[in-house]
């Protein structure tokens, strides 16, 4: 009767914490990007009280353009008669971006179909409240949108 001698240990435990060592790597590969999409990086927020659109030509009647209000977007249009009005353009029920449907003359949020009407109030759909209106104001030609009063 033949035994069969056991492997070296030190050679068994090496390829043991070599495995083990490669597993633990695979499941941090996995992890990582996860916890990163899951957990965003903290981003500073420049406030933005006044912002600079477009100018008057640019914009069209019955039309609307996005632009950025700080981190969020924003929504200028300029109505059939030429009246300008902004808002927030994210929808106040799962801040979708909302945008401008010239064919419809209204606000519309494509993500559960939320319709505002041109001031921002909430039509139908699931929307809780209105769009929060910014303040418009025209200066030598030039579009600014602002928070709060003129």
């Amino acid at each position: 009767m033949e035994h069969s001698q056991p492997a070296d240990p030190s050679r068994r435990r090496t390829l043991n914490l070599l495995l083990s060592g490669s597993l633990v790597g695979f499941l941090a590969a996995l992890v990582y990007p996860l916890v990163r999409y899951l957990i965003p990086p903290p981003a500073s927020e420049v406030p933005a009280s006044t912002v600079r659109v477009a100018k008057v030509e640019e914009v069209a009647p019955n039309t609307g353009l996005i632009f950025r209000f700080g981190r969020r977007p924003g929504l200028l249009i300029r109505t059939p008669d030429g009246t300008l009005r902004a808002f927030a353009a994210t929808c106040t029920h799962l801040d979708c971006t909302v945008q401008f449907r010239p064919d419809l003359g209204l606000i519309w949020c494509a993500c559960h179909n939320g319709r505002y009407d041109l001031t921002g109030k909430v039509i139908s759909g699931p929307p809780p409240r209105p769009l929060t209106p910014f303040v418009v104001n025209v200066q030598d030609g030039d579009i600014y949108v602002s928070q709060g009063v003129s």
